[in-house]
């Protein structure tokens, strides 16, 4: 088991070595983390959690100086388990990460977080993240292309009507579009948003900044 806080050696803040969390719900994301954090020389220990009651727990007992949180953890937040955390471990940055979207600056830094990075970064940049975040800076990439999968405008259309709950019939009757033709544009609006139903598509679409 990894070993509780205790003092550390003092030193330049470059110099210092970081406790991270990682928290996902996929044991393929952490053993690619694990593997690559481990083999960078300023971090002391890196955790693992697959749920938000685990990270909440190892952040209060181990206070992490980085805590790297999947922003869609199945049925949970990862913007809410983000809250919920530094409240447990004022100390402790989050980072927020994701393979399926991004979620707007403001929205991550409403949540509290430090930062967001993409799954899809390399290595040596999501290192180099961890590393200033826990070094007290913040990572976001104001270049980067807008949040959240690329949509349609017909798709957006979509989502907004299924947002304030309207059906596919009255979707198709709303955009004088057939029914066949609506469930084709939702389906693939849950293939982009990767949710398997309405609620989730619509939860998924309101922490990405998709809905006004």
């Amino acid at each position: 088991m990894p070993e509780a806080p205790g003092a550390r050696e003092a030193g330049p803040a470059a110099e210092r070595r970081l406790r991270v969390l990682v928290v996902d719900d996929h044991e393929v994301v952490h053993w690619g983390f694990r593997t690559m954090l481990g083999e960078q020389p300023w971090v002391e220990r890196c955790l693992s959690a697959r749920t938000g009651a685990e990270a909440l727990a190892l952040a209060e007992r181990y206070e992490p100086d980085v805590a790297l949180v999947d922003l869609f953890m199945g049925d949970e937040s990862g913007a809410d388990i983000c809250e919920r955390l530094l409240a447990r471990s004022p100390r402790t940055r989050v980072l927020l990460i994701s393979g399926a979207g991004r979620i707007m600056p403001s929205a991550a830094k409403a949540a509290g977080a430090a930062g967001f990075v993409s799954k899809d970064w390399p290595a040596a940049d999501i290192a180099a993240a961890v590393r200033m975040v826990g070094l007290g800076m913040s990572v976001f990439r104001p270049h980067e292309s807008p949040p959240g999968p690329a949509l349609t405008d017909r798709e957006r259309e979509v989502l907004d009507l299924i947002a304030r709950g309207s059906t596919n019939r009255e979707i198709a009757g709303a955009l004088f579009l057939s029914p066949h033709t609506v469930k084709e544009h939702t389906s693939s609006l849950y293939r982009k948003l990767r949710a398997r139903n309405r609620a989730e598509a619509v939860q998924k679409a309101q922490r990405l900044g998709l809905l006004a």
